[in-house]
């Protein structure tokens, strides 16, 4: 059921593009908040399976290319999202992600 909710045009909202040296990949800090609200925060350290591991099982069945994204699964917090809600999405405190739906 989630392809149809989550797969639509437009639908996969990017930020700003981070260098990847500047962080530990398995111990980020990232937050949402929608109209200033924090509905989402949490740490890569957190997901079940540590994010090379998670490269290597996808380039099982898939190539991957520098630039290529894998979504994985979203922390609790998610939810809909209604014409002019503003989200706002930061690693650690840095604000990466501004944009009000449209």
């Amino acid at each position: 059921p989630w392809e149809l909710s989550k797969g639509f045009d437009s639908s996969a909202v990017l930020g700003e593009f981070r260098s990847i040296e500047a962080y530990d990949i398995n111990n980020i800090d990232f937050s949402l908040t929608i109209d200033d609200e924090e509905v989402q925060h949490a740490n890569t350290s957190q997901m079940l399976f540590p994010v090379d591991e998670v490269i290597a099982y996808v380039s099982r069945f898939c190539t991957l290319k520098t630039g290529d994204l894998i979504f994985t699964g979203t922390p609790a917090g998610s939810g809909p999202v209604s014409i002019g809600t503003r989200l706002k999405g930061y690693i650690g405190e840095e604000k990466v992600l501004d944009f009000q739906v449209r």
